[in-house]
């Protein structure tokens, strides 16, 4: 099983209608196939995408400076494929422009709504204008389409999900919402949040390499340093190379954390540890144990006489104060 929960998330939502399969407004065409499991990405993407079609065929066509244009403050792609983009740009130039983007006016610039792939494009073939849809759009509807646009993007790594929820969270009035407009279950939501729970040096590599660690194993090594504490985090500090190298999976992170810190606990235990063992004659009477715990006397049944007993007990009377219970 992949450990990317897009991944997951998008094969259980499989078979869920796609904008195709609706009427205009919104309604299911009676004719087309139901949804098998809902709620789920891929019917919460035909929301909104409907959503930007209705705000679409409201808006004004018109040539916008590419230079004006900035991207959407709630985007999650923190990369690009670059030979994407090039193939792109020559088949922009070559056929043109086959869809306008969509922007919104911020002041003097226009934000991107939907297509900065193809912004991007005419910037790479240094063209000064490009074909534009100027629409009204709250920052909810900002927000959520960016995250909606990219979740089901193959490329799209977990922790730049993660970002983007953590950017458009202060849009809606709770997680509950947030959790119903990307289509997911709170749960799943809590998943792709583990990685602010994260250590600031794995974050760093994470903005270099974001598809490194998935969110079921962000949200699994957040809840093993959370019972860990200081010794979990010094573990994961030692196998953190390991999992920027390749050479430990990423789904064997907290299992490792766990049996690191361990083993430094036995290891610690028996470092301090001391056993000294009492004969009377060749068998065994007892034992002397020091630990951090503190001192331990044990003495087998029968082995000492009522004398012998008594004597111990005096001395060590005298050594402390013995309160008889």
């Amino acid at each position: 099983m992949s450990n990317n929960i897009r991944e997951q998330l998008m094969a259980k939502t499989a078979n869920l209608p796609t904008p195709a399969d609706f009427k205009e407004g919104g309604k299911k065409d009676k004719g087309g196939r139901g949804p098998q499991t809902m709620p789920g990405i891929t019917s919460a993407l035909a929301a909104a995408q409907l959503r930007i079609q209705e705000l679409e065929s409201k808006g004004v066509d018109t040539e916008i400076a590419v230079n004006s244009i900035v991207p959407n403050p709630w985007q999650p792609r923190r990369q690009f494929n670059e030979s994407k983009l090039s193939e792109l740009a020559r088949s922009i130039a070559e056929a043109g422009l086959l869809q306008a983007v969509t922007v919104r006016r911020v002041g003097e610039t226009f934000q991107l709504v939907a297509g900065e792939r193809r912004w991007r494009a005419h910037k790479l073939l240094n063209r000064e204008t490009i074909r534009g849809v100027v629409i009204e759009c709250s920052d909810q509807d900002m927000a959520a389409y960016a995250l909606m646009e990219n979740v089901t993007r193959d490329d799209l790594s977990d922790y730049e999900i993660a970002i983007a929820v953590r950017r458009a969270e202060s849009e809606f009035p709770n997680r509950t919402r947030l959790a119903e407009v990307m289509g997911v279950t709170r749960n799943e939501l809590y998943k792709f949040l583990a990685f602010d729970d994260l250590p600031d040096f794995v974050k760093r590599d994470l903005d270099l390499t974001p598809s490194v660690l998935g969110a079921n194993s962000a949200q699994d090594i957040a809840n093993v340093l959370k019972k860990t504490g200081e010794p979990g985090l010094k573990a994961l500090k030692e196998l953190w190379s390991l999992v920027l190298g390749g050479d430990l999976a990423q789904t064997k992170v907290g299992a490792s954390i766990t049996a690191q810190v361990s083993r430094g606990l036995a290891a610690s235990d028996a470092g301090g540890r001391s056993i000294l063992k009492i004969f009377a004659g060749k068998v065994q009477a007892g034992s002397i144990t020091k630990d951090v715990k503190g001192l331990t006397f044990k003495f087998k049944a029968g082995v000492m006489t009522e004398e012998q007993e008594s004597e111990l007990r005096e001395h060590i009377g005298k050594m402390f104060s013995v309160r008889p219970e």
